[in-house]
């Protein structure tokens, strides 16, 4: 018997494309060589004394390069810029984050400028069609790109956060859209529902994505407001962009998440959800229908929360300025003050037979599925770059109030085939939980639910899964907080808390039995009551690495 002789897989070397030499302008002295390939780009130092320093730039990393003469009218020299943000560590740091770079070379093999600034161009044009080609390799995306050249609709909140949404703007998403050669009208929100209401009536042709840079809320804004056109089914179609500038920025951190990156924060984040917008790749995104007694129907992105949760994201309010810091202070004062909430949880879990997917196609009127009579209320026992269309001091999404969010003059959007009106039961085929007392529910379908908080770990953006975690009284405080700690990295569910249950789900009901209480849907505070909801899979769209 003979044994096969197995032989070593060589490593696959890319031809060549393009090879030139070429001066750095960091220092004319020093001249490279540049070999360009469908993957990369090889800078190597030609430098007689020390031999050649090679550096290679994954093009993947790249999100875009431009060619330019100089402002000298002496310079018979053109140039090219590419701009890299690649994986590096920063010093005092362990972990990865994107970080710039530009690498930018004299081109002047002739004396006369425009042959020089020709082929300057036509590198620059290569590298743009190799990264370009390179996102079109890119797997789990619904379309290659959004459509090139692209024209950006950007609402900032200046007030969300620290208040200096504004600065990191200018300061970072601002140069990376004109590296990538994408245009962009700004609007500065001056009120709360101010982008609601503009994207409602907006001719949503002129622009190919909306960019929200803001915390949730702002998104919260625009999601409703476009499910609130007559023309919703087409609406809810436009690619949405996030760039976090607020508190929780949970559905950034999730998109960070999904795209297998090591978690960062603050401006790492903006950095990493910049470059990601660049890139211009689209996903769908799961929208949940939630409706109360009141016959009010929103749409929900990120969650719906009742209880320790709910308690926290609104209380924390007046700790706004030390960012997303709030929430820690908030969890620490109420841990101190633990309340226990009375009320009725139902759920259809998705491995029930009978639960199917919604069809998003009907634009029927939805007033058939509220009740008529009101429920008992229910809380606590125990065109030019950078241009700027409009600005204001006042926020959208100042500290919250209590009032609840205005409801639409119409309910449209897809059927909720699930559901049973809310003065009737749950179908029986329904999981209905038998304790009645809580310290929290809180229902997601993003991974994140702020920034260090992992809630969902399996999430993803179009799973069509409402990912359902709530928590029975009788939990210590410490176990409670041993909890939140472990959520950071995700590994809340893995403490086998006997308080703790996780479950799937395609449809909730919970009704409140305390009488006074907060409910948020995506952080945003709603009217206090029973309430159902349904996931609805891929309903949007969602600009996403």
């Amino acid at each position: 018997m003979f044994s096969k002789k197995t032989e070593s897989k060589k490593p696959e070397i890319s031809p060549v494309l393009m090879y030139g030499e070429f001066t750095v302008t960091r220092s004319m002295k020093v001249r490279c060589s540049l070999m360009l390939t469908e993957t990369e780009l090889t800078i190597q130092k030609i430098n007689p004394l020390c031999g050649r320093e090679k550096v290679v730039y994954h093009l993947s990393d790249c999100v875009g390069c431009r060619a330019y003469r100089s402002h000298d009218s002496m310079d018979v020299g053109a140039y090219f810029s590419a701009y890299f943000y690649p994986m590096r560590t920063r010093w005092m740091r362990s972990r990865l984050a994107r970080q710039r770079v530009e690498q930018c070379f004299r081109v002047a093999p002739d004396q006369d400028p425009s042959v020089n600034l020709e082929e300057a161009q036509r590198w620059s044009r290569a590298i743009r069609d190799r990264v370009l080609h390179q996102r079109r390799q890119k797997t789990g995306a619904i379309q290659v790109e959004v459509k090139r050249p692209i024209n950006f609709l950007i609402f900032l909140n200046p007030h969300s956060g620290k208040g200096n949404a504004h600065a990191l703007f200018c300061g970072n998403v601002q140069r990376m859209l004109q590296e990538a050669e994408i245009q962009h009208t700004l609007i500065i929100t001056e009120r709360q529902n101010h982008a609601r209401e503009l994207v409602r009536e907006a001719d949503l042709s002129q622009w190919d994505a909306l960019v929200i840079m803001s915390g949730d809320g702002l998104l919260f804004e625009v999601v409703n407001g476009l499910m609130e056109r007559k023309d919703w089914k087409e609406a809810i179609q436009t690619p949405l962009g996030v760039l976090p500038g607020g508190s929780g920025n949970a559905l950034a951190a999730s998109i960070h998440h999904y795209s297998g990156l090591q978690a960062v924060s603050s401006e790492e984040l903006l950095i990493s959800c910049g470059f990601i917008l660049c890139k211009g790749l689209v996903s769908r995104l799961d929208l949940t229908s939630v409706y109360m007694a009141s016959s009010q129907r929103l749409f929900s992105f990120l969650s719906l929360a009742w209880g320790f949760v709910a308690d926290v994201d609104i209380e924390s309010e007046k700790y706004r300025h030390v960012g997303a810091a709030r929430f820690t202070v908030g969890t620490l004062v109420r841990l101190a003050s633990l309340r226990v909430y009375r009320g009725k949880l139902a759920y259809l879990p998705i491995e029930n037979p009978m639960s199917q997917p919604s069809v998003v196609d009907s634009t029927a009127s939805f007033s058939h599925i509220f009740p008529q009579s009101n429920s008992d209320t229910c809380s606590p026992s125990n065109d030019l770059l950078g241009h700027t269309l409009q600005n204001s001091s006042n926020s959208n999404n100042t500290p919250k109030s209590k009032e609840s969010i205005p409801s639409p003059l119409s309910v449209l959007g897809p059927t909720d085939l699930l559901l049973n009106p809310l003065n009737q039961p749950v179908p029986g085929h329904w999981t209905v939980v038998q304790d009645e007392d809580f310290v929290l529910v809180v229902a997601m379908y993003q991974s994140h639910l702020a920034e260090d908080m992992l809630a969902a770990p399996s999430s993803r953006l179009d799973d069509g899964i409402i990912h359902l975690i709530y928590v029975k009284a009788g939990i210590s405080r410490r176990s409670l907080l041993r909890l939140f700690l472990a959520m950071e990295k995700g590994g809340h569910l893995n403490t086998n808390c006997p308080h703790a249950v996780y479950v799937k789900v395609k449809a909730l009901r919970l009704e409140p039995y305390s009488p006074k209480g907060i409910i948020t849907v995506d952080g945003e505070l709603v009217e206090y009551g029973p309430v159902q909801a349904q996931i609805h899979g891929s309903l949007a769209r969602l600009i996403a690495g």
